[in-house]
């Protein structure tokens, strides 16, 4: 699993921003409550989630116990606490902690989600409005489309092979429904992943298959979405409509 340099720079900042935080806090503990104190520290952990994944927020959640019960309870600079009271504060603190971390890496990925949807919708306009507007060959049309799937499905490289499938065999072939077809097994593309080799995507329009986009997925990398296989079974939709002769998918 590859991580990013976000999520590196988040697990960093779970360890770092909560020390600096109650270090911060120490001239005033006299003055806060204990409460107040934990609160300050859960925005921490709020900031590394947002930045980061669930797991620098659960990171964050922990050390901002640890540096709470360091800092904040005596005695100071050890981590024990004798007073029960602040022992139920630092309990309570790991506990919103943890759960603000899960929520607010949730919301990334909801936003995440938006934005990938967003842009595979503007993708699948532009090539119908290419389609419509005949501004382009049929060739032309195909090649932007095979460009299209290795962004969409993250792909190490992709080919469009004339003509009605299979190339050679039975390769596996992604469905019209997004799922994976497998000869002789029962696939869970979200869970197994892509298989070894080349995959097939059939450019279908009116019953007949004109060409075949050949795919190579990039060997241990999670397959995309299952919204995103379904605009790649659109946009090869579009690719066989241009090579049909089709130039209005639909009239107003």
């Amino acid at each position: 699993m590859r991580t990013s340099l976000r999520d590196a720079v988040a697990m960093s900042a779970a360890v770092l921003a909560p020390f600096l935080m109650g270090l911060a806090l120490v001239p005033l503990r006299t003055s806060l409550s204990h409460t107040n104190l934990a609160l300050l520290l859960v925005v921490v952990v709020v900031a590394v989630s947002a930045l980061g994944n669930r797991f620098a927020g659960a990171l964050a959640a922990l050390s901002a116990v640890a540096w709470f019960d360091f800092f904040h309870t005596e005695p100071y600079q050890s981590f024990h606490i004798q007073d029960r009271a602040d022992a139920e504060t630092a309990v309570l603190l790991l506990f919103v902690g943890l759960a603000v971390s899960q929520l607010s890496a949730r919301a990334r990925v909801l936003r995440r989600a938006a934005v990938s949807d967003a842009q595979h919708l503007e993708r699948l306009h532009a090539v119908s409005r290419l389609v419509r507007s005949g501004r382009c060959s049929a060739d032309e049309l195909v090649e932007r489309i095979r460009e299209d799937l290795i962004e969409v499905l993250d792909l190490r490289g992709c080919r469009f092979v004339r003509g009605s499938g299979p190339v050679d065999g039975p390769p596996p072939r992604l469905e019209p429904d997004g799922s994976l077809r497998v000869e002789g097994w029962i696939w869970d593309l979200d869970r197994q992943g892509w298989p070894d080799g080349e995959t097939e995507l059939w450019a279908v329009a009116h019953g007949r298959c004109h060409g075949v986009f050949v795919m190579t997925p990039v060997p241990g990398v999670a397959p995309a979405s299952p919204e995103a296989r379904l605009v790649a079974v659109d946009l090869a939709g579009l690719a066989a409509l241009a090579l049909s002769g089709q130039k209005d998918l639909a009239q107003p």
